[in-house]
């Protein structure tokens, strides 16, 4: 799977470990940055995982911050990207299953390395079931963001 991988300096110490397993595992995988611990904005590195995802250089994207919460926030301002903050097992594949989730986010001060390599597997592995109930879901969704947008 091509996958976009972005941290803020919150999220920069589980970020490397997440591409070296992921790249392990045969996936092809897109380092967005930060590169480093040093104080930058999450908003920043939600943007460049939904573009990601938008433009297709990536089918999914995994985004770190120090909640989860901020970046979720940001990248669910893209039309067409479903972001979730995922911190447990069910989240991880149900988001995916039910919900289509095109962005995992987790909070690297929430998660340890240990539970963040286990849910990026689950999330990478899970599959939308496609079921009628979900597919009308999501198209009121996409209907609420095409609302939006002709109204600004």
């Amino acid at each position: 799977m091509k996958l976009a991988v972005a941290a803020d300096h919150g999220g920069f110490p589980i970020k490397e470990r997440i591409i070296r397993d992921l790249t392990e595992k045969g996936h092809q995988v897109v380092d967005l940055g930060t590169n480093s611990t040093e104080s930058v904005d999450y908003p920043d590195y939600a943007r460049f995982a939904a573009e990601a995802v938008l433009q297709g250089t990536a089918e999914r994207a995994i985004l770190l911050c120090g909640s989860g919460a901020g970046a979720c926030v940001a990248a669910n301002k893209f039309p067409g990207i479903r972001a979730a903050t995922c911190h447990d097992s069910f989240s991880a594949h149900q988001a995916v299953e039910d919900d289509d989730v095109n962005v995992m986010c987790m909070g690297a001060r929430v998660v340890g390395p240990e539970l963040a390599m286990e849910l990026v597997h689950i999330y990478v592995n899970a599959q939308f079931s496609g079921a009628e109930r979900h597919v009308r879901r999501l198209g009121k969704i996409k209907a609420f963001e095409q609302t939006v947008m002709k109204a600004h």
